[in-house]
């Protein structure tokens, strides 16, 4: 049995991983997302008709279609983590409202996709990683207007 250091120690770098997939994606950084999953992982998106991708098949499908929006903005809640010893499970509510352009004057709209995250991970010499990945669909909302004010 872990110690209770260990345990939050664990905790903190699951977080840290589910943080830091969401800056690499909203960054474009398409690279650096594979190196958060194990090489033997699994991507499931198939609940958004997105189908179940190995890493570099993520990395892939993230260039080709993420590009087509002008922002994305993945919020992420905190992860409710069961620790197993060298596994764990997490399930996270992700907000993630994308930026579209929507008319020949400039104009934009937003996408909200509402979702959660349900992650297998695994300790590896390189820190926890992703072991398998799945989106759980909760909603989406689209064609909502960017409003300026004054």
């Amino acid at each position: 049995m872990s110690s209770p250091a260990t345990s939050i120690a664990d905790r903190v770098a699951i977080s840290d991983l589910i943080a830091r997939y969401a800056v690499l994606v909203d960054n474009a950084e398409w690279d650096a997302v594979t190196e958060l999953f194990t090489p033997d992982a699994t991507v499931d998106f198939s609940a958004f008709g997105a189908p179940v991708m190995s890493p570099p098949q993520l990395r892939d499908f993230l260039a080709e279609s993420l590009p087509a929006f002008r922002r994305t903005q993945h919020l992420m809640g905190l992860p409710v983590v069961d620790l197993a010893g060298d596994t764990a499970t997490a399930r996270t509510p992700c907000l993630n409202p994308m930026v579209v352009d929507s008319g020949p004057d400039g104009a934009a709209s937003a996408w909200l996709i509402g979702l959660w995250y349900d992650d297998t991970l695994r300790r590896t010499d390189s820190g926890w990683r992703f072991a398998a990945r799945r989106q759980d669909r909760c909603y989406t909302v689209t064609d909502l207007r960017d409003v300026r004010l004054g």
